[in-house]
């Protein structure tokens, strides 16, 4: 009777796996299409969803579509009945108050604080340290105990090699930064030609309140004692070191050197807690459903805008345009389930929010999965696929094309599975220029993929490139090349249904890597 129960059962498995393998999945792809697209996001981000900035009611409200569409689905709530994975956030609202001999420095205009957390303080100093790049070898045994610093937020120069300046820090500035921050020193003035052009788009967003996960309280976080970053413009730094009779561009070609400048500067946080939530919707799988394949996307965006008379970042390619890419796929995979093709691996659609915050509903979903990472194959993730981005605007394929990013980072086998899927399904052309460690605006740090792929998981990430609506009120639906969505999200689609129904999971051969 035993060896006939385990019969039954071996037949079984047998026929899950062949009915996924004798399924046609172009049937299920084509149901993602620019018509639907358009319904979901239209709602998601129309103004009375206000932005969908974490931790308010837009963001709310937008949670709660996604999980009435994922029921809708019949996807599982897998948070214990619940569709909610409550992030525990704290708000962070810190004032700056800051001074270059005498003149008023004003946040969101001459300087913005490097984001998380900034120990409170005053600083009342007669005189700045010019630092050049901060290396060892520029420092040496200087002292900089209490002392406020004057640095050059750029990778120092190598003969050969184009120097990255872009004000996002790279690995190396942030080894530097960390370095300097061990020495003690008041303050640091972080220096970047990018900086001003950066307040003129976002100075608003930038003085926002600060969210960060909350501590656990049965382990308390150290007090934060490390000196603020303050990243300042060019003309800041004039009026900073003109006490001297030099400009910040003549310090640059000189060495280190003590200037006399009087400095204050002020900071002061107060915090209370935010109510967030990850979306999920979960699809058991078959015969393979201890293994899951994540879609994920994130659904919140910058929120309300107090100036000028468009008063909503709607974010409808940021991340508008990924979130429903990530409904679209639900339901292709939802039909094809209906049908009897349900997948071998289980699925979640994961959507996140907090990511326009620093990647913290990510954060927090990969240091407390709701399904262990251990069993978790791969990370699609979608952020921004409906529109064309800088690099195409004008060419022939600028409706063809999407970036292609991380996808061999850690698993070869991916990166083959990626592209089998697109040339067998799609044919759209995948452009690799940012799948690079090195490249200057870290595209690769800078989405919820990311903290799958640092707990060792293979990920990619989908991506459309900057564009001049890029966190700018004017990201608006009726920019969004919906066809183009579609059929991103088809590729999306069937790199997904390749990924939960092969016989094995894609091989890690790669290195996690850090910031």
């Amino acid at each position: 009777m035993k060896k006939n129960y385990l019969l039954i059962a071996a037949l079984a498995i047998g026929t899950c796996a062949s009915a996924q393998k004798n399924a046609d999945p172009t049937k299920y792809g084509k149901l993602i299409t620019a018509k639907d697209a358009k319904r979901h996001l239209s709602i998601l981000a129309s103004d009375d969803f206000e932005g969908r900035e974490t931790g308010k009611p837009g963001a709310e409200k937008a949670a709660n579509y996604i999980a009435g569409e994922f029921k809708k689905l019949g996807l599982q709530a897998p948070v214990n009945g619940s569709y909610f994975l409550d992030i525990p956030l704290v708000e962070n609202s810190t004032k700056i108050t800051a001074s270059a001999n005498g003149q008023e420095l004003v946040n969101g205009q001459d300087f913005f604080a490097n984001r998380g957390a900034i120990a409170d303080r005053n600083v009342n100093a007669g005189e700045v340290v010019f630092i050049g790049y901060g290396t060892d070898a520029e420092v040496g045994s200087t002292d900089l105990n209490g002392k406020v610093l004057l640095w050059i937020n750029e990778d120092k120069p190598e003969a050969g090699k184009t120097g990255n300046t872009n004000y996002r820090m790279s690995n190396v500035r942030m080894a530097i930064v960390k370095n300097l921050q061990s020495k003690n020193p008041a303050l640091i003035l972080a220096v970047n030609g990018q900086v001003a052009d950066l307040l003129k788009r976002m100075g608003g967003s930038i003085m926002a309140a600060r969210l960060s996960i909350k501590p656990d309280a049965s382990k308390p976080a150290p007090a934060n004692t490390q000196a603020a970053v303050l990243n300042i413009t060019p003309a800041t730094a004039d009026q900073l070191v003109k006490s001297s009779g030099k400009t910040y561009d003549d310090l640059r070609k000189g060495s280190i050197e003590t200037i006399k400048a009087d400095v204050k500067a002020g900071v002061q946080t107060e915090q209370k807690d935010v109510k967030a939530v990850d979306v999920l919707g979960y699809m058991p799988g078959t015969d393979l459903k201890d293994e899951v394949l994540v879609f994920s996307a994130h659904y919140d965006h910058l929120g309300l805008n107090p100036k000028g008379p468009d008063k909503v970042f709607n974010g409808a390619d940021d991340d508008g345009s990924g979130t429903t890419g990530v409904l679209e796929i639900a339901r292709a995979f939802s039909k094809a389930k209906k049908h009897g093709h349900g997948p071998r691996r289980s699925i979640l659609f994961l959507g996140n929010v907090g990511e326009e915050k620093g990647l913290l509903g990510s954060e927090y979903y990969t240091d407390h999965p709701v399904f262990p990472l251990a069993n978790t194959i791969t990370d699609l993730n979608i952020d921004m696929i409906g529109r064309v981005g800088f690099d195409y605007i004008g060419k022939p394929d600028s409706g063809n094309y999407v970036y292609t990013i991380g996808s061999a980072m850690l698993s070869k086998e991916l990166h083959q599975i990626n592209e089998d899927a697109d040339n067998k399904y799609v044919h759209i052309e995948q452009d690799y220029k940012y799948d690079d460690l090195k490249d200057p605006n870290r595209f690769y740090y800078r989405s919820d993929h990311y903290n799958f792929a640092k707990h060792g998981v293979p990920i990619i990430f989908y991506f459309n490139g900057v564009h001049a609506d890029y966190h700018q009120v004017s990201d608006e639906v009726s920019k969004i090349n919906f066809p183009l969505l579609a059929k991103r999200a088809q590729l999306v689609f069937y790199t997904g249904w390749e990924l939960a129904n092969r016989d094995k999971r894609p091989v890690v051969d790669g290195q996690t890597t850090g910031k």
